[in-house]
């Protein structure tokens, strides 16, 4: 985990087929090389400007550099929520932020019962943050709101939240046997529980 707050994930989007396609060539052994000149002259990633994926791979890179073989093993037998998960994970190991939101917000709505999380919630813990951290306290509200934005997109996309007209409920996954063994015998028992909001 990342010592540093960042406001970084603004820049990201959850990406999932394209962490597909990168899991399983770093799966079979290709190298990061390989696969910066596949998405770069190939279009691996179906991305028109060059820019945009040097960007992109270099954003999806550090993520699934998170992940070692044996996760992403599991990640190619997966069934699809559990790819969502792992996706979810690498994410969050790179983020102090999002990964304490995720423990504190999320984690405490479902061990309370509740299901509904709204803007409100996220601004308080933004609001606490920006109180004890002088890097959170310089982040202009835009940026904020931009984060409080994608961090609902992150959730919703790995299936902890589901949109139900204008409101947002908590659905905390089942997470596979295989996985949470993994992170079990990896010494990372929190990760599990700020995504499946076990006490």
């Amino acid at each position: 985990m990342e010592k540093k707050y960042s406001s970084g994930l603004v820049s990201e989007s959850f990406w999932f087929i394209e962490c597909k396609k990168i899991i399983k060539l770093k799966y079979d052994d290709y190298s990061w090389d390989e696969i910066r000149t596949m998405c770069l002259e190939e279009n691996l990633l179906g991305i028109s400007k060059e820019y945009r994926a040097k960007r992109i791979f270099g954003y999806l890179k550090n993520r699934i550099s998170t992940l070692d073989e044996k996760v992403m093993k599991i990640f190619l037998e997966g069934d699809l929520a559990t790819q969502k998960i792992i996706i979810l994970i690498a994410a969050v190991k790179q983020n102090r932020l999002f990964y304490e939101f995720l423990y504190e917000v999320y984690r405490e709505k479902v061990i309370l019962g509740v299901r509904e999380l709204n803007d409100s919630d996220i601004n308080i813990f933004f609001k606490n943050k920006q109180d004890q951290n002088e890097d959170v306290a310089s982040w202009t509200d835009t940026t904020l709101k931009r984060l409080r934005s994608t961090y609902m997109n992150f959730m919703v996309d790995a299936g902890l939240l589901t949109v139900n007209g204008k409101k947002k409920e908590t659905t905390p996954p089942v997470m596979d046997i295989t996985l949470e063994h993994y992170f079990k015998d990896n010494g990372e028992i929190q990760l599990i529980k700020a995504i499946t909001g076990v006490s």
